[in-house]
């Protein structure tokens, strides 16, 4: 597939994910922009500036970290945005477009999981923040759970990928896909640890600061969506 035709793809994807943003009727304030593009430039230096490449284009880097953490600390929308943006564009400039369109797919996927778990289910901002293990294990999971689906959606997009629209052959596509699901894991552990320790640490200085959504204010957004 033509350069051209990747850059039309990454605009289709990006724009159909923001129109569905705009149909959830998705607002964003000027803190959660703010603190978006921060995560989404935290992306992109970890993964640009500090990665190991492994063989077929994987590779080990903690850009992940900051799409679990923006998650965390914002929502789903707001945590799959700053890395889908973040680490699409570093692909970019790292001279591998036709990446570019899965990376912002399957970074999105990970904000959403990861907030929704976060926010809906485990309910991590209604808690006071602590060290105690039920409080540990709530932000745990919250973070594992969308770099754990990472673990099997980006081995399986990226062999459909390599084999749709880069044309390569069925049987190195999955070797690929083998090498990609293993380094994967080791990337989704360590974001995982990383994301949770700075979620630890950032959190009581971004809610003395007002910087963070309140609970009650999540609450009247549901109910607004609804």
């Amino acid at each position: 597939m033509s350069s051209t035709a990747m850059w039309l793809l990454l605009a289709v994807v990006v724009i159909g994910i923001l129109f569905v943003s705009v149909l959830y009727k998705r607002t964003f304030t000027p803190h959660e922009l703010a603190l978006t593009g921060v995560m989404a430039a935290l992306s992109f230096v970890a993964y640009l500036f500090f990665r190991v490449p492994f063989y077929g284009g994987s590779s080990f880097h903690l850009g992940n970290t900051f799409t679990a953490l923006a998650a965390l600390l914002l929502d789903g929308v707001s945590g799959g945005l700053s890395g889908a943006i973040g680490l699409a564009l570093a692909d970019v400039l790292a001279g591998d477009p036709g990446y570019a369109v899965t990376t912002f797919v399957l970074k999105f996927i990970i904000g959403v999981v990861c907030g929704f778990t976060a926010h809906r289910l485990c309910r991590i901002d209604a808690a006071a923040p602590g060290r105690s293990l039920p409080y540990l294990a709530r932000v745990t999971v919250s973070a594992g759970s969308g770099l754990l689906v990472n673990v099997f959606t980006d081995p399986l997009l990226g062999y459909f990928r390599n084999v749709y629209i880069f044309g390569q052959d069925y049987s190195a596509a999955q070797v690929l896909a083998s090498v990609a699901g293993g380094v994967t894991l080791v990337n989704s552990l360590v974001s995982t640890l990383c994301a949770v320790l700075l979620y630890l640490a950032v959190r009581p200085a971004l809610d003395r600061a007002g910087l963070l959504p309140k609970p009650q204010d999540r609450s009247l957004k549901q109910v607004h969506r609804a």
